[in-house]
């Protein structure tokens, strides 16, 4: 039978021929086996004839959901103008009122004072673009970065630039709630990790001493929805302000309304002097920017460049969803119903002691598994022995991850219609990134299919018996403990 002619055959055809054909660096195939055909808002549709909704939502590209009327309609008038759709960094009406309407909706303090340059078309051109920028401003090389950081803020995305063999990229602790790098709680530690980036900076015998720039992101995306305190976001522009030092804010994941402003930086007040764009802001296609404070600009005049710089209809469809993000108020959206979405998440944390930490801002969220086993015998060990709720949290904070569950989790998720992605240090977060235009039905209705996931993974957990940290079995309340379900007890 022709694949054409049945859905199935499709289905399966196409993945076998492609884990044939391709290389084996493929990621969201492995995980999501499904041949879309059609798409539209927050749903897909698979070649086999299933819709699922979409919470991965182009890993974050598709602000306004999949094939938006805005967009196409943006990218149909270019198509039908004639006009031409490879055009360099020549001038143009289409490149013109993208750029307008970017500067329209820059922070306070950097629209007035703002360059924009177009480099290669994914993020990972624009963390070299904004490297090699400062460091021609700067006249030096090294750059301090974050842990955890997104994947293209690698060495390999620094080390881009003719300097890379002197180069050194130092990784700085980033504060979190959650496994803070301190084992404290989130408030002394974001203190904690301020203080190390100071002391590290003003250390005259660290290889960081004088860096070309530092790198940020207000909320950590491949970090898996860890959003950084805005008193921490604000020391860190006091330090590299009065140190001279550019400080460079990462919105590839983070911009366009994901988080509740329309950029992430927006929620601590602060302007940074370099601000890394992509993602949405290509309205689906590829498409990079960077914005900078005008003084920092090279002094040479067309220093070489990305041949796919500013894409035409990359350019149509970002000007039409940065547009219609900003009139609707999406930002605002997305900042009301993601508390909303959190509340509901947390409750679930609370049920099911698989559920290690929930987390995020606006419609960037993450729901953390971890062992469920030892998560009970330390509440169990707590409320024995009459621990403070910040003792029993930092007992959380140790507990192991479990990337086991929490791909069992997408799979669960995946039977039930609903596409998401893992992120992460051990892979084990369940990440939620719907597009901004999400109805309420809509939210209610993944949070109903993702809880229905984690339940039917913790109902088929099974256990031996829950093991303490010293490696002993905790057979008191084994029987008890093996049951994942249980609330934890804190």
């Amino acid at each position: 039978m022709a694949e054409s002619s049945h859905g199935g055959c499709v289905s399966e055809g196409i993945p076998r021929r492609q884990s044939a054909r391709e290389s084996a660096a493929r990621t969201y195939a492995r995980a999501l086996p499904i041949v879309p055909v059609r798409a539209r808002g927050l749903t897909i549709e698979g070649a086999d004839g299933r819709r699922y909704l979409d919470c991965l939502s182009g890993a974050g590209a598709l602000a306004l959901g999949h094939n938006h009327p805005v967009v196409l309609e943006a990218i149909r008038k270019v198509l039908d103008s004639g006009a031409p759709l490879h055009a360099l960094d020549l001038a143009t009406p289409v490149e013109d009122a993208f750029v307008a309407e970017l500067l329209r909706t820059l922070p306070a303090g950097l629209a007035d004072h703002a360059r924009v340059q177009f480099c290669g078309p994914g993020d990972t051109d624009a963390v070299a673009a904004a490297c090699k920028l400062v460091r021609a401003a700067t006249g030096r090389t090294g750059m301090l970065a974050f842990a955890g950081a997104r994947d293209a803020m690698t060495a390999s995305a620094f080390d881009t630039s003719e300097e890379a063999a002197d180069a050194l990229v130092t990784r700085l602790p980033y504060p979190q709630d959650h496994r803070c790098p301190f084992g404290v709680d989130g408030t002394r530690g974001a203190e904690l990790a301020a203080r190390w980036t100071e002391s590290l900076r003003d250390d005259p015998a660290s290889d960081a001493a004088r860096p070309a720039g530092v790198i940020v992101e207000a909320v950590q995306s491949e970090g898996a929805a860890i959003p950084a305190p805005d008193t921490w976001m604000r020391r860190m522009r006091q330090i590299t302000t009065a140190r001279s030092i550019p400080l460079i804010a990462d919105e590839v994941h983070t911009g366009v309304g994901r988080t509740g402003a329309f950029w992430a930086v927006e929620h601590s007040g602060i302007t940074p002097d370099v601000m890394i764009l992509s993602k949405a802001i290509g309205g689906s296609l590829p498409l990079a920017v960077l914005v900078y404070r005008d003084d920092l600009g090279p002094c040479e005049r067309g220093a070489p460049a990305d041949t796919f710089r500013g894409n035409q209809l990359a350019l149509a469809a970002g000007t039409a969803t940065l547009r219609y993000v900003r009139e609707h108020g999406l930002a605002e959206r997305a900042s009301v119903l993601g508390a909303r979405m959190l509340r509901r998440l947390r409750d679930l944390s609370q049920r099911l002691s698989c559920v290690g930490d929930v987390r995020g801002r606006g419609l960037m969220l993450g729901v953390e598994l971890v062992d469920p086993e030892v998560r009970l015998w330390q509440a169990e060990a707590g409320a024995e022995a009459g621990r403070s709720g910040a003792a029993e949290s930092a007992a959380a904070d140790s507990c192991p991850a479990a990337p086991e569950l929490a791909a069992a989790v997408q799979r669960e998720c995946l039977r039930r219609g609903l596409i998401v992605e893992l992120g992460g240090r051990h892979a084990s977060v369940v990440r939620l990134l719907p597009p901004l235009t999400i109805s309420d039905e809509q939210a209610d209705a993944v949070l109903d299919r993702l809880s229905d996931a984690v339940e039917a993974v913790a109902r088929g957990h099974t256990s031996h018996g829950p093991t303490c940290p010293s490696g002993h079995a905790h057979h008191r309340h084994g029987d008890r403990s093996a049951r994942v379900g249980e609330p934890a007890g804190r």
